[in-house]
């Protein structure tokens, strides 16, 4: 994605947490017929320095062949965004623009559907998500999770790639970014209020 200097972001740490807060990815293959694109939550994780996405899909949904070719695969994912006024701007002219935070994991993946494999994501998913359902998953039967795991396939993707972008108005002068930054905490819309609180994480605005 087209990132300017003054909103790209190359702390890992911080592109970690990022994708941590905000798991609900996009993940976009190539086949034969164009770009294929299925919408599920990622667990992200650093291995030796290295960045894994692993996640699962649906065995009805033909993606999981893509996901394991050697084109590689995209994975985007998206935090708040907000909507920018130019009345917010010292300079009468001037246009909208929209804050936003995402970041783009570019690699290639590997699919598994070993029961085992399966049983073992599922419980970091289980326990990422939905930590008081572990408890009762645990508690059917051997067969009926069997049945269930032979219904999905999942994949771990090893980054290759990853670009990371916060648009928040550094581009504009200090006394605007807190203009944006009052205007968005006020508002009813919670994504507003979010990006606002992550311009002010990053040392934006005057304060």
């Amino acid at each position: 994605m087209y990132v300017p200097e003054f909103n790209r972001v190359e702390d890992n740490a911080l592109t970690l947490a990022f994708l941590q807060a905000n798991p609900f990815a996009t993940v976009i293959s190539n086949t034969e017929a164009g770009p294929f694109a299925t919408h599920i939550p990622i667990l992200a994780r650093q291995i030796d320095g290295q960045l894994h996405l692993r996640g699962h899909v649906a065995k009805a949904n033909p993606h999981w062949k893509s996901l394991g070719s050697d084109q590689g695969s995209l994975v985007i994912f998206q935090g708040p965004h907000a909507y920018i006024s130019p009345s917010l701007y010292e300079i009468r002219e001037s246009v909208p623009t929209w804050n936003y935070a995402a970041v783009h994991v570019y690699g290639k993946g590997a699919v598994f559907i070993d029961e085992g494999q399966l049983k073992q994501l599922l419980l970091e998913i289980i326990t990422r998500f939905d930590f008081p359902y572990l408890e009762q998953w645990s508690s059917f039967s051997e067969q009926y999770q069997n049945r269930m795991l032979q219904h999905i396939v999942g994949f771990e993707i090893v980054a290759t790639r990853v670009e990371t972008k916060f648009k928040l108005s550094q581009n504009r002068t200090r006394t605007e970014q807190e203009n944006v930054i009052r205007a968005l905490a006020s508002s009813s819309d919670s994504a507003a209020a979010a990006v606002a609180a992550i311009m002010r994480e990053r040392g934006l605005g005057t304060r």
